[in-house]
Order: C-alpha cells, then sequence, then structure tokens
C-alpha cells in the first residue's frame, strides 16, 4: 500500500492513540466496550492499519469472552500467528499479515471446523457492510 506508514510517527498520526496502542504496541481493549461485538451485518473485516481483508462476517459468533471472535480469517495469508510469551502465559498472537498490526489472539476453544477462537479488537477492525466489500483500499 503506497499510503501504508513507515516511520512510527506517520502511525501516531493515522492511528490515533486508542487504535496505535493496539495495533501497534500489542495493546488491549477493555472487554464488552468494541464497537464492533455487537456487529451482525454481513460484510468484510478489514485492519484498520493498512485496509487489508482479515475476517469475513460469516466466520463471526458470539464467544461470550467481550471481544469480537471469528472462526478462521478470510483467506490463507491473511494474518500471522505469532508466540506470545508476555504476562506470564503462553499464547498465540494474530498480526494482520500486510501490515504488521496486533489485532489480537487466537485459542483452541473455537466452535468452527478447525476449533480455533480468533479473539479480535475491535480497533483494530473497520468493518465494510457487504455492498462494500467489493471496493477495496
Amino acid at each position: 500500500m503506497a499510503d501504508m506508514p513507515k516511520s512510527e510517527a506517520e502511525w501516531r498520526e493515522k492511528l490515533g492513540p486508542d487504535r496505535y496502542r493496539i495495533l501497534r504496541q500489542a495493546g488491549t481493549e477493555a472487554p464488552w466496550t468494541g464497537e464492533l461485538l455487537e456487529n451482525k451485518r454481513e460484510g468484510e473485516y478489514r485492519c484498520a492499519g493498512c485496509g487489508a481483508p482479515l475476517f469475513e462476517s460469516d466466520t463471526k459468533y458470539e464467544s461470550g469472552s467481550g471481544w469480537p471472535s471469528f472462526t478462521a480469517p478470510a483467506g490463507e495469508g491473511a494474518v500471522t500467528e505469532i508466540t506470545d510469551r508476555s504476562h506470564g502465559m503462553t499464547r498465540v498472537e494474530v498480526r494482520c499479515a500486510k501490515c504488521e498490526g496486533h489485532l489480537g489472539h487466537v485459542f483452541p476453544d473455537g466452535p468452527g471446523p478447525e476449533g480455533l477462537r480468533y479473539c479480535i479488537n475491535s480497533a483494530s477492525l473497520d468493518f465494510a457492510p457487504q455492498e462494500d466489500s467489493a471496493t477495496r483500499e
């Protein structure tokens, strides 16, 4: 993406404080506070940092965790998974494959065919309703 920030100062300006803290500093929003938690519309969830497609609405479900949850990424290569040993535990961090923005974590307790729950911060996502899904940035 030609207009993707190259420096941390550019990321700060583009994202604002909350999104910067989550996407660039691996922060987490408080549970039950995300704007997209209750979203049930059909469409595509994109990276708030670079606009890359990350998750489809047909994989979103109510996990009871307090964050939007998905059973699978939008496609192979949409996200990367990295071992996270912070906070005294071992988890698998999920990042946008395009801009490396922190999205959340993936856990092996989901209902889908792979049994995965992608627990994602709302602030790391933008939602494109189905009628807009064909128009990608």
